[in-house]
């Protein structure tokens, strides 16, 4: 292997790079806007969903229960006639409606087990799921109360202190950002690598490459070191310029043991990127693939879902995908401030991972260019 030669084509790499507006694009998107709506709009989080109530009681009870909901999980409650409940919600303009029925409070009153009927638009699976469990605990709560004709605290016999580490608000924003600078990371590597390597290939410089005097070790080593030197700075500055400037997320642990993972990272997937290139005929071929590929590796990687909440043959298969390990060490180390001695079983797994797929991919990168 030259140097110089991989040095002249990694350079030759980011000039083509360069002139792709739409890579470029992306690249930006992926480490800023997306970071920054990543943060602010978390599906999960249940942030003023609409209610509207029908009161056909029309007692201080129902009154009662329609003044208890309130941002920001909900807006303002609309009171609407029990004719317009279910075309709200065939039209989409409601996600709960909660119907009181007549007589409501008088048979409570009299212990006859009223029932108060909550209509959910399940469409919004997330919030639906989150805001019928909080409806039902708010409306209990304000039965009891009204019941026992007392609105204040009882003390409990055991008290239960909460304390929250590692993210004492309790802001569900912080591992939103973080967790799609993890994924940004993952994704950008791999597409970029396959799409420069398909790019030689629909213009033809491939064959221009296979006259000279270069080896295809060298052609792959220069389109890992390019891309992933690209992916290396876009995620150093969204993590340093985004998150910790613009959305002031605190990173407990050290800023530069994270990079350093997120570069091994970075040289196994661009492997994975360049392999899949090779399997592919063409970019929308490479995009099914990505589909293949891509969506397993993220959603069972543990970023978004606890790896513990899986079943364990999961666990175990995905044990050899590399950004299992990389999103174990970059929550460690982002959330939890661990160091070194902590992560660095996911550093050693990493680089044996990121080698077995050079290897691999060097070789299916040989047999595609002949």
């Amino acid at each position: 292997m030259r140097i110089a030669n991989v040095l002249r084509l990694g350079v030759k790499e980011l000039w083509g790079l360069a002139r792709d507006p739409l890579m470029l694009v992306l690249i930006v998107y992926s480490f800023t806007i997306s970071i920054y709506t990543a943060s602010k709009a978390i599906p999960e989080t249940l942030n003023n969903a609409v209610l509207s109530i029908v009161d056909e009681d029309h007692s201080p009870l129902s009154a009662r229960i329609a003044t208890s909901f309130y941002p920001p999980y909900f807006v303002v409650p609309r009171l609407i006639s029990p004719g317009e409940m279910d075309s709200r919600m065939d039209a989409g303009l409601d996600t709960f409606a909660l119907d009181i029925p007549p007589n409501f409070q008088r048979d409570l009153l009299a212990e006859r087990t009223p029932t108060i009927q909550l209509n959910v638009d399940a469409t919004r699976m997330t919030q639906a799921f989150n805001g019928a469990g909080y409806i039902q605990i708010i409306v209990t709560d304000e039965i009891a109360k009204f019941i026992d004709r007392y609105r204040g605290v009882t003390a409990p016999p055991v008290e239960l202190t909460l304390r929250a580490r590692f993210n004492q608000e309790l802001n569900k924003a912080w591992f939103g950002s973080i967790n799609n600078v993890i994924s940004a990371i993952t994704m950008l590597s791999i597409v970029l690598t396959g799409a420069a390597l398909i790019r030689e290939r629909e213009h033809g410089t491939i064959e221009h490459l296979l006259v000279m005097p270069v080896t295809p070790f060298e052609i792959m080593l220069s389109k890992i070191w390019s891309m992933g030197l690209v992916v290396f700075v876009a995620s150093a500055f969204s993590l340093i310029c985004v998150v910790q400037g613009l959305l002031s997320v605190p990173v407990q642990g050290s800023v530069a043991l994270f990079l350093l993972g997120a570069a091994l990272q970075i040289f196994a997937t661009t492997c994975m990127g360049i392999f899949l290139a090779t399997a592919a005929g063409s970019m929308p071929q490479f995009g099914l693939l990505l589909m293949l590929f891509l969506l397993p590796l993220q959603m069972l990687s543990g970023a978004t879902t606890p790896r513990e909440s899986m079943p364990e043959i999961i666990q175990n298969i995905m044990l050899a995908a590399p950004n299992t390990h990389f999103v174990i060490l970059a929550q460690s180390v982002l959330f939890r401030g661990a160091g070194l001695d902590i992560v660095w079983p996911q550093l050693l797994a990493l680089i044996f991972i990121g080698s077995i797929l050079f290897y691999f991919s060097l070789q299916r990168f040989r047999q595609f260019l002949r």
